[in-house]
């Protein structure tokens, strides 16, 4: 199959898909009723969901690990995503701090666009420059996911009882969550390499996270100007 008859099969999938992705985090009553009925346990199951379902969240790091052929590099960079993100899902929630969703949402989308485009060499072709240093990029997108899932945290009624201790099972679930999705994601990587066809299936599935990209930052903006915040 050539390749562009894959990116067009990819488009065309990103299309349904997409408004489906916006919806991936909305914070459900069954959720709340399963927070107000358990104890930490349930904060734990909360987040592990959240994060299994966060589709924008997991196509970010599906990016990363493009490019992380050794299981150290891989622990690194996740590691590095999820101290970011710890830092700015307990901060903030702690604090009480909040943005508009699909403003952050907005970004996190971005943070997909931006992943799929520096696969794709972007920075060389388009800006004839290297892209910024990876590490680094993963550490600021994971703050700003952080705040992404500490404003869903905050849609919840918690109360003000064990606040933290609610928090860091949230946060502990959400870690559980990332890892449970990521290890279908990396074994799949992992082996599509040994293939001839790895190269076409790089280049398509990067296409897609720019075209998802896209379609979650136009989602989630048209949901702010249309006055849904």
């Amino acid at each position: 199959m050539r390749i562009s008859e894959q990116c067009k099969r990819l488009l065309l999938l990103a299309v349904f898909l997409v408004p489906a992705l916006g919806l991936a985090h909305d914070v459900s009553s069954g959720d709340q009723q399963i927070l107000d009925q358990g104890g930490l346990w349930s904060y734990i199951w909360v987040g592990a969901k959240h994060m299994v379902t966060g589709y924008d969240h997991l196509l970010f790091l599906a990016g990363v690990i493009f490019f992380l052929t050794g299981f150290r590099d891989i622990l690194k960079f996740i590691t590095v995503f999820t101290i970011g993100h710890s830092i700015t899902l307990t901060g903030a929630t702690y604090l009480g701090l909040q943005a508009n969703e699909h403003l952050i949402d907005a970004v996190i989308g971005m943070s997909v666009l931006y992943k799929g485009f520096e696969n794709l060499g972007g920075f060389e072709k388009v800006f004839k420059t290297k892209s910024p240093n990876l590490l680094f990029m993963v550490f600021v997108f994971g703050l700003i996911h952080g705040f992404g899932l500490s404003t869903r945290l905050q849609s919840f009624a918690m109360g003000s009882e064990d606040l933290l201790a609610k928090i860091l099972s949230f946060n502990l679930g959400v870690e559980l969550g990332q890892v449970a999705a990521l290890i279908p994601i990396i074994f799949l990587i992992d082996r599509w390499r040994k293939f001839d066809s790895y190269s076409a299936f790089f280049k398509a599935a990067n296409v897609y996270l720019v075209i998802a990209g896209i379609g979650l930052t136009a989602y989630q903006l048209y949901g702010y100007f249309s006055g849904a915040h």
